[in-house]
């Protein structure tokens, strides 16, 4: 039985790779304007706003969405209460959901608010950011044209302590302005706006201002509600959304005041804050499989790299292909022919062809047994440069092609007619879209990937002496 077509968005259209510029207008002027080049009807939106325990503060945010040049009859705004002593107050028109408490489960409530939202575009704010007037509006221009838009609000910083709860955030807030993250800021700016965004770019998606559309969040499954306590889950949606094929985009113009400094700017000596942050950066290290968030050394236990051998001539050969791809990848997996698995022994990284995989980020097809040969010297794997750094020169053709695909345009590395690596992002996106997707496949011949014999010596292999010329 064929497997059912993916579900295509409501409205929109893709762009190849991350080029949410192309939704705009040609000229520099006309982007930093917000002139796109199409200017479809307003969409219907649905604000979800999360709350716990912050009365004074919930009602400044709700003050300010009543505030919002988004057309009202088009904007929901849900307020959900992550089980607070008492209920929070919200005025007539504003719905109000409630769920237990059970700690601190922002992931919960947002996918809560979700389920209940009825709105194209979902916007999501907590209780303490409140939004200048052309929020709503500016979050969710971009993802009313891209449905795979994810888009980073601009989040600022304010001491709202003696403002009035109905003053004007857009003029209270830069009269009590506190300094802003410079880390954000300066990964705003040299990746032009998320422009160049990367695999490790969920680190710059802020779960009180991020909007995206209601489809491509059912896509993605929402929120993993393992996340218990503060941080941590819009980090890992949005690495799923962008494996899901997400266009990561941050949009400067759209501000949402944040009552208090940023967490990582708070002045009080709490010795706990960074066992907090080390509980959370190890729930994330075992759900985000990439370099620079996965451990250093220990087997991860989120796929990143997956690779599928479909056959080959003999134990000898299976042996040989599996273990000089695992030299230059350590932290992938490979699935293998269930009749060459026994070869593998206790060895977790190998998997027989029986049994299912979930989908990483990267995968390398391998339709008969070939030797990946040696790497330059050993190296941990490289993924996608920062924007503005080179790759690491030491990578290896295969580990160079494993940190490029699904960055940019670039969708497909073919090194022979045996050794395809793909990105599974841009499988995702070309599942739904087909060729419109637009992804780029490059021929990149190496003379290090060689077909192994069936009767090749796998103590030469070992040994390091080799030779199928």
């Amino acid at each position: 039985m064929s497997a059912s077509a993916p579900e295509l968005p409501p409205f929109g259209r893709p762009v190849p790779g991350n080029r949410w510029d192309l939704a705009l207008a040609d000229t520099d002027s006309g982007a930093r304007a917000g002139v796109r080049a199409e200017d479809p009807a307003p969409r219907s939106v649905s604000v979800i706003v999360v709350h716990f325990e912050q009365q004074a503060e919930l009602d400044r945010t709700l003050a300010a969405l009543s505030r919002q040049t988004h057309p009202t009859e088009l904007l929901e705004v849900i307020v959900v209460d992550d089980g607070s002593r008492e209920a929070p107050r919200v005025p007539a028109g504003v719905r109000l959901l409630i769920q237990e408490d059970l700690g601190f489960r922002a992931g919960a409530a947002r996918n809560l608010g979700a389920r209940a939202a009825t709105g194209d575009v979902l916007c999501f704010l907590d209780a303490d950011t409140a939004p200048e007037p052309e929020y709503v509006s500016r979050m969710a221009a971009l993802p009313s044209l891209l449905p795979e838009a994810v888009v980073a609000g601009h989040r600022k910083h304010a001491d709202f302590a003696d403002v009035d709860a109905d003053a004007a955030v857009e003029a209270a807030g830069p009269v009590h302005e506190l300094e802003e993250p410079a880390w954000l800021a300066d990964a705003y700016r040299d990746s032009r706006r998320l422009l160049d965004a990367d695999d490790r770019s969920y680190r710059f998606v802020i779960g009180a201002v991020f909007s995206c559309t209601r489809w491509f969040f059912d896509q993605t499954g929402g929120f993993d509600e393992d996340f218990l306590g503060y941080g941590g889950e819009d980090w890992e949606w949005a690495h799923r959304a962008w494996l899901a094929g997400a266009v990561l985009a941050y949009e400067p113009a759209a501000v949402a005041w944040h009552d208090g400094p940023d967490w990582a700017g708070r002045t009080a000596a709490d010795a706990d804050s960074q066992v907090h942050k080390n509980a959370e950066t190890l729930l994330l290290s075992r759900k985000i499989g990439v370099d620079g968030s996965r451990p250093r050394a220990l087997r991860a236990a989120a796929p990143d790299v997956i690779a599928v051998l479909a056959a080959a001539p003999s134990a000898g050969a299976a042996f040989v292909c599996v273990d000089s791809l695992l030299e230059h990848l350590p932290h992938a997996s490979v699935v293998v022919p269930d009749e060459h698995h026994r070869l593998f022994g206790a060895d977790t990284r190998v998997v027989p062809a029986s049994h299912a995989l979930p989908r990483g980020r990267v995968r390398i097809e391998i339709d008969a047994a070939v030797s990946f040969g040696r790497p330059v010297a050993p190296t941990r794997e490289v993924t996608a440069p920062l924007p503005g750094r080179a790759a690491r020169p030491e990578a290896s053709a295969l580990q160079r092609a494993v940190s490029e695909v699904g960055v940019s345009d670039l969708g497909t590395v073919r090194f022979n007619e045996h050794v395809v690596v793909r990105s599974e992002r841009a499988l995702r996106r070309t599942e739904r879209w087909g060729a419109a997707a637009a992804w780029r496949t490059e021929q990149r011949p190496d003379p290090a990937v060689r077909l192994l014999p069936g009767d090749v010596s796998v103590a030469a292999h070992l040994g390091g002496w080799l030779s199928l010329d």
